[in-house]
């Protein structure tokens, strides 16, 4: 999912049509596979794999489907070998973006990935030149539009969880927790019976960019959706704040 989770947008993304989650459910599995191969099937020896499930299940991937890839897996099914590489760059009106890539060929990816950023008015910089700007954070986002999770219930469940801020807007409940503390956090949350609308690692601005013109939120859209529909393209961060605003 691209930026910093926010209920609107992720609303929007789980509006796509079948065609796009299915591209969804194959970016997944991707990294689930690698994972498998990496560290072996099991969740409770492989962090990375544990982490990845739950992101699984947030983006309602089945659990067939999941079982079938650490299967397939295992079995060496899939031999292609995959690589994690990260751009960064630049969108229009000096919005960050960090592009996380698994691909199999590094020459390809790396070309289409400056293509998107130079045909929609950015331009793809050095390794370094925006990721100081974010932090990696470990966020849950839940479903509360019916309200039936009170401030205090929040609250006191954050705190036994372990994580380690909260907030409610929109309708939704966004908890947060340091990088090292995902498994536990994830566990307890889970433990109490919560289901997640997302629930991952991310990259998490310290800042953000408001566009204002209309023909900079057109590019600075268009450069978002593009590069998630890269296949090789696995998760779009950046710091455009106002992105929710922007109607196309």
């Amino acid at each position: 999912m691209s930026g910093h989770s926010k209920w609107n947008n992720i609303k929007r993304k789980k509006e796509k049509t079948d065609g796009a989650k299915a591209k969804v459910f194959t970016k997944i599995g991707r990294e689930i596979a690698v994972a498998v191969k990496m560290g072996g099937g099991d969740p409770n020896n492989n962090s990375t794999l544990k982490v990845l499930i739950a992101k699984a299940k947030a983006n309602n991937v089945p659990n067939d489907n999941i079982e079938r890839i650490i299967k397939k897996a295992m079995g060496d099914g899939d031999r292609n070998s995959y690589e994690t590489i990260v751009y960064e760059g630049y969108g229009p009106g000096g919005v960050a973006v960090i592009v996380e890539c698994l691909t199999d060929n590094r020459n390809r990816t790396a070309g289409d990935v400056r293509h998107t950023f130079d045909k929609f008015g950015g331009n793809m910089g050095t390794s370094g030149c925006v990721s100081f700007g974010f932090k990696e954070k470990g966020v849950f986002v839940i479903n509360n539009e019916e309200e039936q999770y009170s401030e205090e219930k929040i609250m006191e469940d954050v705190m036994e969880a372990g994580a380690d801020d909260f907030s409610m807007e929109d309708g939704m409940v966004e908890i947060t927790c340091e990088p090292s503390s995902f498994n536990d956090v994830l566990d307890a949350l889970q433990g109490m019976g919560y289901a997640f609308e997302t629930a991952e690692v991310q990259m998490v601005p310290d800042t953000y960019v408001s566009l204002t013109d209309e023909e900079q939120m057109k590019k600075m859209s268009l450069l978002l959706e593009k590069l998630e529909e890269n296949d090789d393209v696995q998760n779009v961060w950046h710091n455009w704040e106002n992105e929710e605003d922007y109607e196309g």
